[in-house]
């Protein structure tokens, strides 16, 4: 009777392990890829930050969509500041990712502005070939993004940092 009752007790405690588990890797997606709302109506930022694999890049895609989907977004930033493309592999996950997120949120009627290309990333991407490439809206920091938002919509920066 012991033996069934540490059994039982252990499969309890498997079972706690495996739902906080679960519990800490959403939270993980959560952090690393946030959904933050700008400064401009209508507008987000998603910013990338550590090494994309396959796993990760389809939960960033359908966490992305479904948020635009829900919340009237019109704007997509999306940040690679932080993104870390060590590894040959990792090219061709980022390539697909930005590729799949940025034609299925045009297809939504949200314009996507990428910011935050290294000098190393741009280069690299621009010598893979991805087709995709070219048609990419892109500008060297947020920032540089926002300023150029705020010029479309008749807006300006105000204050000492301008």
């Amino acid at each position: 009777m012991n033996d069934q009752l540490t059994r039982e007790e252990m499969q309890q405690t498997i079972a706690q392990l495996k739902k906080r588990v679960g519990e800490l890797e959403s939270l993980i997606s959560q952090i690393m890829v946030p959904i933050i709302p700008s400064i401009m109506p209508d507008t987000i930022l998603v910013p990338f930050a550590g090494e994309l694999t396959p796993e990760f890049s389809q939960d960033v895609v359908s966490k992305v969509l479904n948020h635009v989907a829900t919340t009237g977004t019109q704007i997509a930033i999306l940040d690679f500041t932080a993104l870390s493309i060590e590894k040959p592999e990792s090219l061709s996950v980022f390539g697909r990712a930005i590729e799949e997120l940025s034609a299925s949120l045009s297809l939504m009627g949200i314009e996507v502005i990428t910011v935050g290309f290294t000098p190393h990333l741009a280069r690299e991407v621009t010598l893979s070939g991805l087709p995709f490439v070219n048609k990419l809206k892109s500008f060297t920091t947020f920032r540089s993004a926002l300023q150029h938002l705020m010029k479309e919509r008749g807006m300006e920066l105000t204050g000492a940092a301008k």
